[in-house]
């Protein structure tokens, strides 16, 4: 018998405790973001092979977060429970502020930073 890859499931498991302190966190995490922006709308983005099903929040100066959440229709819950409207990403796409704030961030990023080479300072 392949004993070595059998998963155990006790009640206290540590990893366990470990998912429910990051999913209370990100849960936490959103509800603020909600709290303290303007015009939030939810883009409900699906399981993947590498990432879990996600919240992502967008304010309205496209400034964003996302999270973790148990299942898209617990995302539509929270959003519904928050007064938030709320999409699925894979329909509808993403809005263009988000991408102009990001746009914005790696500008301003860039321009922190100053010239990377040499020849580049007069450009």
């Amino acid at each position: 018998m392949l004993r070595w890859f059998r998963r155990r499931s006790r009640a206290g498991d540590a990893r366990s405790d470990v998912r429910r302190q990051r999913a209370s966190e990100d849960l936490a995490h959103l509800t603020e973001f909600a709290r303290t922006r303007r015009g939030v709308e939810g883009f409900v983005e699906p399981r993947t092979t590498v990432t879990e099903t996600t919240l992502l929040l967008v304010a309205h100066d496209g400034e964003w977060t996302r999270r973790r959440v148990p299942s898209a229709a617990k995302a539509h819950e929270f959003a519904n429970k928050h007064g938030i409207p709320s999409y699925d990403a894979q329909v509808v796409g993403y809005p263009q502020r988000m991408r102009a704030w990001n746009a914005r961030r790696a500008e301003a990023e860039k321009n922190r930073l100053g010239p990377t080479t040499p020849g580049e300072a007069g450009s």
